[in-house]
């Protein structure tokens, strides 16, 4: 099953609204996906023409469709779908998905609200209309159906998460925390919910913290976001030396990621005073993004508790020039220039 917190970002990305329109019947018959998107797409497209009468097989392929952001081809093999069977309550549910990737949100309500008449006991209907309602900020609603499923399927972790991050936008952090951890507890691979576990103690300085970013990582070893999360709670609670040793495991990991080499620089600036390697590091960020203001204004900063005060001058310029107005760029520029002057 699809999940809406997932698909919310395709509409982030700019998915342009599509015509519903249209013959069905038409729609089926030139329904025709290149079988270059991926293998599992070209295995169906072969199901399909050897038994272009199975229904399910063209559910299958809308589903995976939505995710190659193919919606116009998704939206014609859910309509062939249901023109097959339109018994299925599953079928409704993966035409929600295609239409809430379109940005179509009325017609997904409408589907979703299709999907539980043909199926009141189908608990991922319920979820998946909590989904919808959380994507509108309708929290109350969210919890209703989310308790909705769970009175269909008590053991049922993803509802468990949910929970938990209504809760958490509704800034209730205590009970999203025990929302996550019955997510993990019912499913001890569950990686996001340790995730979110991660951060939600970390802004305790609760040092579980470390234990529940440990807890993603067996599940994802080369998990980047996890070893931040460790790096960051190390730094934020003064331990230094712990948190350059997490930066320095991700750099190993991912060499390019930007916000390591900053923190570092940000390190060695603001708590070491060790300004020669704070240059350094933010050089490295700089490297990898060319416009991150933030890093030269840093860098500018270094430059200037060093006295290389046309270096720090050069920085501050060169961080306005990106980010206009930028406050503290201004500052430093004025400093200096008054000891150039």
């Amino acid at each position: 099953m699809k999940n809406f917190l997932v698909i919310i970002s395709l509409v982030f990305l700019g998915i342009g609204l599509t015509s519903c329109g249209g013959n069905k019947k038409t729609d089926e018959k030139k329904t025709v996906v290149s079988d270059s998107i991926s293998p599992a797409i070209a295995a169906l497209n072969a199901k399909i023409k050897a038994n272009p009468g199975n229904a399910e097989l063209y559910n299958q392929r809308a589903l995976l469709l939505v995710d190659a952001l193919k919606l116009d081809d998704a939206l014609a093999d859910i309509r062939t779908a249901l023109n097959i069977d339109s018994t299925q309550a599953p079928y409704f549910l993966t035409l929600s998905d295609v239409y809430f990737a379109m940005g179509k949100i009325k017609n997904c309500k409408r589907s979703i609200e299709k999907t539980m008449a043909l199926d009141p006991n189908y608990a991922d209907a319920d979820l998946k209309y909590a989904e919808l309602n959380f994507y509108l900020n309708e929290y109350k609603t969210t919890l209703e159906y989310i308790d909705k499923a769970l009175k269909i399927d008590k053991i049922n972790a993803k509802a468990y998460f949910m929970k938990g991050t209504t809760y958490k936008y509704m800034g209730d952090t205590a009970k999203a925390v025990v929302c996550f951890q019955t997510a993990v507890d019912q499913y001890p691979e569950y990686y996001n919910a340790y995730m979110q576990l991660g951060l939600l103690y970390s802004l305790k300085k609760n040092p579980m913290a470390i234990d529940y970013f440990n807890n993603a990582i067996k599940q994802n070893a080369k998990s980047i976001e996890a070893r931040y999360g460790i790096a960051m709670f190390y730094q934020e609670n003064g331990q230094y030396d712990n948190a350059i040793i997490e930066y320095d495991t991700i750099l190993r990991i991912n060499p390019k990621y930007k916000y390591a080499h900053f923190n570092l620089g940000y390190i060695h600036l603001a708590y070491l005073g060790v300004y020669s390697q704070a240059v350094k590091h933010f050089t490295n960020a700089i490297a990898c993004d060319t416009n991150y203001f933030e890093a030269y204004f840093n860098r500018g900063l270094s430059y200037e508790k060093m006295g290389a005060v046309l270096n720090a001058r050069d920085d501050y310029k060169k961080a306005l020039s990106l980010h206009s107005n930028y406050g503290k760029a201004i500052d430093g520029l004025n400093r200096v220039d008054k000891l150039i002057k």
